[in-house]
C-alpha cells in the first residue's frame, strides 16, 4: 500500500488557510470541514501512511486530572508530663448505729414494785430514781439492828468505865457478912463436935455442922473474888471482845440501811429509757430486769469492710460518716478498733467507730454510710486527669506523644478519684508526654501538633 507523506510546513499552511476561511465565512468553514473530512477518509484507505497523517491532523485531547490522596493535617492536642504520685481509693462502707453503753437495771433485793417513775423514751441522769420497791421489811430490819447496836455499845461502856464505887462498897459489905457467917459456922462446928464426943448429940448433927461451915467458907471466897474483880475492872481481852460485838452490830445497821436504800432503783448513767419491763404491784427478785437504758453520751458505729480489704484496714484510719436521716450532718473521725471476727450474717469483717457527744437525732438502729480512704499500694501506677483516657469497647486507652506522633497504649484503671484516675501500665515512664485534650477519635501513629 502506498503511503503519502505531507510535509509539516504544507500542513500548517493548509491549517492556517482553513482557520482564516472559518473566521471570514462560517458557512465556508463548515464546507471546508466537510471537504477535509472526506479527504482524510480517502487517505486512510491509502495505507499506513494515512494512519500517521490521521494522528498528526487529529486534535490531541486534554488528559483528565486524577485526584491524588493527600495526608490529613496534624491534629492539635494538649499534653502534660506524666508524673507519679500517691493516692487513696475511696471505699463506701455501710454500717449501723449501736449504743455505746447499754444497761439492764435490776433490783438488788427482793420486793414488790411500788412505783415506776419513767417510761420508754424518757431521758434519765446518773443517780436518778427510776423505780421504788416496798420498804416495810427493810425498815423493820433497820430498827432491830439499831437496837442491838445500842445494847452492845452500853456493854462496852461499862467495861471501859469500870465498877462504880457503890458496887465495890456493896461487895465489901457482902464479904463482911460472909466472914461473920463463916465464924459463926466454925463456932457451931466446934460446939457440936464437943457435944458429939460427950454423947449429947448424934453424929448426924456433927456432919450438918461441918457442911454448914464449909458452905460459909465457900461463900466468903466467892464474894472476895467479886470484890477483887470490882476493884480491878475489866481486862483488855474482855474490852476487845466487846468492841468486836459493837462492830458486828454496826455492820448489821449499815446492811439494813443499804437495804432501805436499795428499795429505790437508780439509773447507773445518763441516757434514754429503751424499754420498761415491770409495773406497780409486780414482785421482783434480784437480777430481774426492770428497765433498759442506753447511753446518749456515746454511740458505737459498726461498719462492714469488704472481704477484699480484710487486713488492710487498721485503727487510726479516717472515715467520713453521714446518715440519710441527717442530711446536713457529716463528720470525719478515726477508726477506733477492728473487730477480729467476721459478722455472722454478712461474713464481713467489722470495724468500730466510737462517737462522743453525737447529734441527738442520731439514734441506735439507724443506718450509716462511710467513705474510707485506702492507700493504693501498687507498682507502675500513675495519676492522670480523667480527660486523658479514651474508652473504646472494654478498653481504656491513653495516647503518648513522641516526635509529633501519637502512640496508643491500653491501660488499667486502678481507681477512680473523680477528676483524676489512677492507671497502671508497665510501659509508661515518668516524664512522658500524654494527651489530655484532643484524644477523642485519635488513632495510633497519627500525626499530632502539640499546642499550649
Amino acid at each position: 500500500m502506498t503511503s503519502v507523506n505531507i510535509p509539516p510546513q504544507e500542513s500548517s499552511e493548509s491549517e492556517s488557510n482553513f482557520q482564516e476561511q472559518d473566521t471570514e465565512n462560517p458557512k465556508s468553514t463548515v464546507q471546508g470541514q466537510n471537504r477535509l473530512s472526506g479527504w482524510l477518509l480517502a487517505i486512510l484507505f491509502l495505507g499506513g501512511g494515512g494512519i500517521a497523517l490521521w494522528q498528526i491532523l487529529t486534535p490531541k485531547s486534554t488528559p483528565t486530572a486524577q485526584n491524588s490522596t493527600q495526608a490529613p493535617p496534624p491534629r492539635p492536642v494538649e499534653t502534660i508530663a506524666l508524673t507519679t504520685g500517691t493516692a487513696n481509693r475511696q471505699i463506701k462502707l455501710l454500717g449501723e448505729v449501736e449504743p455505746g453503753e447499754r444497761a439492764s437495771i435490776s433490783p438488788q433485793i427482793d420486793g414488790k414494785v411500788q412505783r415506776v417513775l419513767v417510761r420508754e423514751g424518757d431521758r434519765v441522769t446518773t443517780g436518778m430514781t427510776v423505780a421504788i420497791l416496798d420498804d416495810a421489811d427493810p425498815r423493820l430490819a433497820l430498827a432491830e439492828a439499831k437496837a442491838r447496836l445500842a445494847q452492845e455499845r452500853a456493854n462496852l461502856a461499862r467495861l471501859q468505865v469500870g465498877t462504880r464505887p457503890e458496887i465495890i462498897a456493896q461487895r465489901e459489905a457482902e464479904l463482911n457478912t460472909a466472914i461473920a457467917r463463916e465464924l459463926e459456922a466454925q463456932d457451931n462446928l466446934e460446939r457440936v463436935s464437943g457435944l458429939t464426943e460427950q454423947g449429947a448429940l448424934s453424929r448426924r448433927a456433927l456432919v450438918e455442922a461441918r457442911t454448914e461451915a464449909q458452905a460459909a467458907t465457900s461463900e466468903k471466897y466467892r464474894i472476895e473474888a467479886l470484890l477483887a474483880e470490882a476493884r480491878a475492872g475489866a481486862t483488855k481481852e474482855e474490852i476487845d471482845a466487846q468492841r468486836g460485838l459493837v462492830a458486828a452490830a454496826q455492820a448489821a445497821v449499815e446492811q439494813a440501811q443499804l437495804g432501805m436504800q436499795r428499795t429505790q432503783i437508780k439509773a447507773a448513767f445518763s441516757g434514754i429509757v429503751q424499754s420498761r419491763d415491770v409495773d406497780p404491784g409486780d414482785y421482783v427478785e434480784v437480777n430481774d430486769p426492770v428497765l433498759t437504758i442506753i447511753s446518749d453520751r456515746t454511740i458505737e458505729i459498726f461498719l462492714e469492710v469488704p472481704e477484699s480489704l480484710s487486713g488492710q484496714v487498721t485503727p487510726g484510719m479516717r472515715v467520713t460518716l453521714n446518715a440519710r436521716a441527717l442530711r446536713n450532718w457529716q463528720q470525719e473521725i478515726e477508726i477506733t478498733a477492728v473487730v477480729p471476727t467476721a459478722n455472722t450474717s454478712s461474713r464481713r469483717q467489722l470495724v468500730r467507730v466510737t462517737l462522743d457527744n453525737p447529734p441527738p437525732e442520731l439514734l441506735p438502729g439507724m443506718a450509716i454510710q462511710a467513705n474510707l480512704a485506702v492507700p493504693i499500694e501498687r507498682e507502675n501506677t500513675f495519676i492522670v486527669p480523667r480527660d486523658a483516657l479514651t474508652r473504646r469497647g472494654n478498653e481504656w486507652l491513653l495516647f503518648t506523644v513522641n516526635n509529633n506522633q501519637a502512640q496508643q497504649l491500653a491501660v488499667e484503671m486502678v481507681a477512680d478519684l473523680g477528676e483524676e484516675v489512677v492507671i497502671a501500665n508497665p510501659e509508661l515512664q515518668t516524664g512522658e508526654s500524654i494527651v489530655i485534650r484532643g484524644g477523642d477519635g485519635l488513632k495510633n501513629s497519627a500525626a499530632v501538633k502539640v499546642v499550649e
